[in-house]
């Protein structure tokens, strides 16, 4: 009888923290907003790109939020993000123009690899340096999209610079699903499983907790912050990438103002802007929050500005109600602590 029961008891529990969850919650609004959007108007879902363009708009942002929300964790931010998405996308266009002929993994791997040293010099700042994320995000944010405007000038890249078989990555479909789509995913996937399985990922919570604490405990602090900045800069590197592939066009302004967004969905999705709390998946769920959104106050008749209002309430919501379920949980560990002799 023990035996029978026994994975009952082990499964409800299960559940009950899966309802409890941050992400659930927002799962459920997402799923909410898409209902009463699709009600005012069948064409949101039921159309022909109605459906795609609901998987496929947030996808780019969805990567950048895992890496945003990666340097989070440790108590940090980077606002370079977007100026890294443009710089990342024009390089890829003029790798097409400037190197014709080369493969398409190369310059994928070359956006990726500019992303990832625009990311370490970043966290090279803060790490060694320890001068606040702030500041250094800050600065390099218009360092890197100056950069880009002297480069790019009033020059743009065209659809037909690059090669069909590359922005079939950003239009392409795979069993019906956008081929984008299914890459932010797996890049989800990656990234939501080294932060709960590998010692390094878990670390990173460990840091955003209390860094003090976690220097004197002999974690390598320097190294992971380093590495949070390097892999959110490849991240937004890749996100560069595949802005070329998606939209075709690239110019200096690619990526302006990703930064914001990308720490809202984040925020939204229930990573701590304190760091050390919350998951890659609640910052995905986030990104799509935020763009549906988006896409969903201008059926109702809700004007630019108020879409924008609307938005400024969600992320002050989400960090009130990280605040005050912290509160709640410190008060919880202190009656645990006053009711053990």
């Amino acid at each position: 009888m023990t035996t029978a029961t026994a994975p009952a008891r082990t499964f409800v529990p299960g559940i009950a923290s899966l309802l409890k969850a941050r992400e659930t919650g927002i799962a459920i609004t997402l799923v909410l907003v898409v209902v009463a959007a699709t009600a005012l108007n069948p064409n949101f879902v039921f159309s022909n790109d109605g459906f795609r363009d609901l998987l496929l708009t947030p996808s780019i942002l969805m990567v950048v939020a895992v890496g945003q929300a990666v340097v989070i964790i440790t108590r940090n931010v980077d606002l370079s993000v977007g100026s890294v998405v443009g710089l990342t996308a024009y390089f890829t266009g003029r790798l097409f123009i400037d190197v014709p002929g080369l493969p398409i993994v190369a310059v994928v791997l070359g956006g990726v690899a500019l992303g990832a040293l625009l990311g370490l010099v970043n966290g090279a700042l803060v790490a060694f340096a320890r001068v606040p994320a702030l500041v250094i995000t800050l600065g390099t944010m218009y360092v890197y999209r100056g950069v880009n405007v002297a480069w790019a000038g009033s020059d743009r890249i065209n659809a037909s610079d690059m090669p069909a078989a590359f922005r079939a990555l950003g239009t392409g479909r795979l069993l019906g699903i956008p081929v984008l789509t299914i890459l932010a995913v797996v890049v989800l996937v990656v990234a939501a499983w080294y932060l709960r399985n590998l010692r390094s990922g878990r670390e990173l919570y460990a840091i955003g907790s209390d860094p003090a604490a976690a220097q004197l405990y002999g974690l390598r602090v320097t190294r992971r912050v380093l590495a949070a900045f390097v892999a959110s800069g490849a991240l937004a590197g890749l996100a560069g990438v595949l802005f070329a592939a998606r939209y075709g066009t690239v110019s200096s302004n690619a990526g302006f103002g990703w930064e914001l967004q990308a720490i809202g969905a984040a925020v939204i999705g229930g990573v701590a802007i304190s760091g050390g709390v919350g998951t890659v998946w609640g910052a995905a769920l986030g990104a799509y929050l935020l763009l549906t959104i988006n896409r969903a106050l201008p059926i109702i008749g809700v004007d630019d500005f108020w879409q924008r209002a609307v938005v400024g309430v969600l992320i002050i919501g989400a960090i009130v109600l990280d605040r005050v379920l912290a509160l709640r949980q410190h008060r919880r560990l202190v009656a645990e602590r006053e009711r053990t002799p």
